[in-house]
């Protein structure tokens, strides 16, 4: 740029910053990583799972960004706040504000919806209370989560020096909410033959329930509460005493020397089982929930949550009930209809947010879809919703695998969005591993070169070009290409499905072959998790590894997950003549300084805690005396610390030989987890290895058909390889294989294809094509077809 003078201008200092510096990052398994990443590019960040991609992306530069925004507010307001403890980085430079959009699973709450979740709830309900008819109130009454009240009363107002009016007043609020299913949409009908035996007396232990067998306190309150006769068969009971014994209201009896409160078993059920989030339970709990307990739509309001008064309200004949249950692109068109002057702000920016949902491939969705159903794909772009179109430049936007669980033809659209946030001035950081996505970035960093303890370093730093000539494993894997599997295995029988209709599915018929590897494919939205899961997961013999987070706390560690633990124990236990429950951190061998937790938590009220490792025990976790016990020359404290590779050795041969840990230890190593450490908190393990952890514990389960639901999502694509492989050996046991994918290499690789579509929500849920890879590829009839044939260059 020329001066008036004609001389040239010198760069302003406030440009020069044009790089985000890490210097020195040691988080989880980082070795003093230091980079520089350009600001206002799109940076792609790869290597395996495992390798560190997550730790410094966003437990460093995105947390480090965060807790010093937390900073700038009053220590007061801090108090509130989630505390961020400092990352383990000697020098971060050049943040700007980081806006993370993880694929963190939305609450479970059953009142969340993609709606509410969003916003497009809150402006419907707006447009509905300026323009329904017949008019009805304020947006709270077509709210399905505040109820309908009213109350009257006396009140006194001060006036004057102590003086005191007595006034009547009444109070009203007009909600939403349906009063029956209390704006659930559903109620619950539990199945009491599934609480207990009709044959059997309270003293003959007739319950069915996890927690209620005969030593346990609730079955010795109802023997002796002295309201049912505990030798007399349930099913013999009068109407007076099945009353009691099921619905009694809360009542104080007395049981030996011990005053206790007796309660009916169907709301003692009902607050301690239906109250809690599902997918927090412990599995056997959660199979009981789900024996027990069915859930229907609510015949008060017909699954819309909404009471009648709510429901009478329309827009040009559309209720507000009718618009949430749209397919959202349908949604967006009837808006689009709309012409009032007097709502026009709202009305464009209702319609902004209806069509970011189509544009980000998410209009098959309805709005009064439940938060939690959603996958972890979809969840990541619902995020995305409130950012597309904003208004902020030089923010820094970190996303975590936006590509998982789109098909192929949905890619395009995603990298398409990216680059749009970058050409708006922003710098975008996406921890990514389809070869798609890393063609597209401004600069690439590539970490490595193994996982865990062998990782933690750049390998690569620079434009993709660079790493494709280069020798990284992703730069030697960048250009992978399967060849579609020729010579496929025969069937050796069906599945049969008849008549599916969940979701978006028109009466579905298909067979699915069993002894063979079976890929249920399509887009984002077409039916294919609606058929597995509605019509296959749920018999007998078949066993369902979905994308559900794992559950643990920083206690949790592989061995745990696995079940590994307790042949370990048994085999200390049995080499010391001692009790297996010493060789347990939660349990009676725990450090009694550190309860087992090998670190002391100092709180610090608004700023960050500290961990510091146990003085006691120096963060081994168990007691010196424990400590004492070995085997194999081993204590089970250096047991725990070894990778499951090592310690498949240890427990392979010699003194040590346990089959029963060895078994799990060869299926972890099977799963491509064989650097992980047996006793890791879960909490540090990143997606993929959470996946791959799932699949290695329930590989062992009982049943001669196995479901996968995206295995690949989090892997690299070297690890790919090694997933083929391992679903190859599962089928070649004698396991049926059914795997709901996109990945083009899975599908080359199996030996059926059921193609769903040919779009997704209203315009899929049907079969579009069933058939061999080969046969697929050849015929391009679909989405997939075409695209799997661009994938092998056929």
């Amino acid at each position: 740029m020329m001066r008036t003078d004609g001389r040239s201008r010198a760069p302003h200092a406030a440009d020069s910053h044009d790089v985000i510096r890490v210097h020195g990052a040691r988080e989880n398994n980082l070795k003093d990583v230091s980079i520089e990443i350009p600001k206002r590019r799109l940076t792609v960040f790869t290597g395996v799972s495992g390798s560190g991609k997550s730790s410094l992306v966003f437990d460093t530069i995105a947390a480090e960004s965060q807790r010093l925004i937390n900073e700038t507010y009053s220590a007061f307001v801090q108090g509130f706040m989630p505390t961020l403890a400092r990352p383990d980085v000697d020098v971060v430079e050049g943040l700007t504000t980081a806006i993370i959009v993880d694929q963190e699973r939305m609450g479970a709450n059953v009142r969340s919806t993609v709606g509410t979740a969003t916003d497009a709830n809150a402006m419907l309900r707006i447009l509905f209370s300026r323009l329904g008819q017949p008019h009805i109130g304020s947006p709270n009454a077509f709210s399905f989560n505040v109820a309908s009240v009213r109350a009257s009363g006396a009140i006194t107002v001060e006036r004057g020096a102590g003086k005191g009016e007595t006034e009547r007043k009444t109070y009203t609020v007009l909600g939403g909410m349906c009063p029956r299913c209390e704006g659930r949409g559903s109620v619950s009908d539990i199945d009491l033959a599934q609480l207990y035996d009709d044959g059997k007396s309270l003293n003959e232990d007739p319950f069915t329930i996890p927690g209620y067998n005969g030593d346990a306190g609730y079955a010795r309150v109802f023997a002796e509460s002295g309201f049912l006769d505990p030798d007399k068969p349930i099913r013999d009971f009068s109407e007076a005493e099945l009353r009691d014994f099921l619905y009694r209201e809360p009542t104080k009896v007395k049981v030996g020397r011990i005053n206790v409160t007796y309660e009916g078993l169907v709301p003692k059920v009902q607050k301690a089982f239906l109250s809690k989030d599902r997918e927090a339970m412990q599995p056997h709990v959660r199979a009981f929930v789900d024996r027990a307990v069915t859930f229907t739509a609510c015949g008060g309001c017909g699954g819309s949550r909404l009471n009648e008064a709510a429901r009478s309200s329309k827009i040009n004949g559309i209720g507000i009930a009718d618009a949430c249950a749209m397919q959202i692109s349908d949604l967006a068109e009837w808006v689009r209809g709309l012409q009032e002057p007097s709502v026009a702000p709202l009305l464009a920016a209702l319609r902004h947010t209806l069509e970011s949902f189509v544009e980000i491939g998410l209009g098959y969705l309805s709005l009064d879809r439940s938060s939690g159903t959603l996958s972890g794909g979809e969840a990541q772009r619902t995020k995305m919703i409130r950012h597309l179109g904003s208004p902020l430049t030089d923010v820094t936007y970190v996303f975590d695998e936006p590509t998982i669980g789109l098909h192929p033809h949905d890619i395009a659209r995603m990298n398409d969005l990216l680059l749009r946030l970058r050409d708006k001035g922003n710098t975008v950081l996406v921890v990514e591993h389809k070869p798609e996505t890393i063609a597209i970035a401004d600069h690439v960093v590539d970490l490595g070169p193994g996982a865990g303890a062998a990782g933690g370093a750049v390998c690569f730093e620079g434009r993709v070009a660079g790493l494709r000539a280069g020798d990284s494993l992703t730069g030697r894997h960048l250009d992978d290409r399967s060849a579609v599997k020729q010579k496929v295995r025969t069937a050796t029988g069906a599945l049969e499905v008849r008549g599916a209709r969940a979701n978006n599915l028109r009466d579905v018929d298909v067979d699915i072959p069993l002894g063979v590897l079976v890929v249920v494919t399509g887009v984002a939205g077409s039916g294919k998790s609606s058929l597995i899961g509605g019509s296959v997961a749920g018999r007998d013999e078949v066993v369902s590894i979905d994308q559900g987070a794992i559950r643990g706390s920083r206690r949790s560690n592989p061995a745990t997950y696995t079940g590994l633990l307790d042949p370990i124990r048994k085999a200390f236990a049995k080499a010391n003549g001692v009790k297996p429950a010493l060789f347990s951190a939660n349990s009676q061998g725990a450090c009694p300084a550190c309860n087992g937790a090998g670190v002391i938590y100092t709180d610090l009220a608004m700023m960050a805690g500290v961990a510091t490792p146990c003085q006691e025990c120096e963060g081994k976790r168990f007691q010196a005396s424990v400590l004492e016990y070995r085997l194999g020359g081993r204590d089970i404290s250096e047991v725990l610390a070894m990778s499951v590779t090592e310690a498949g050795k240890f427990f392979g041969e010699g003194q040590a030989c346990t089959p029963a840990a060895h078994r799990i230890l060869d299926r972890l190593a099977d799963v491509g987890l064989g650097y992980l450490g047996l006793g890791q908190p879960l909490t540090t393990l990143s997606g993929g290895e959470r996946q791959r952890l799932k699949l290695a514990a329930r590989m062992g389960d009982k049943g001669g058909v196995l479901v996968l639901d995206e295995p690949t999502s989090g892997l690299h694509l070297a690890d790919v390889e090694l997933l083929l492989g391992l679903l190859d050996r599962l089928v070649d046991s004698g396991k049926s294989v059914i795997v709901i994918e996109h990945h083009q290499a899975v599908m080359a690789n199996s030996d059926w294809i059921i193609d769903l579509g040919p779009g997704a929500g209203h315009d899929g849920g049907r079969i579009v094509f069933e058939g061999t890879p080969a046969d697929l590829v050849a015929a391009r009839s679909t989405l997939t077809g075409e695209h799997l044939a661009a994938y092998i260059d056929a």
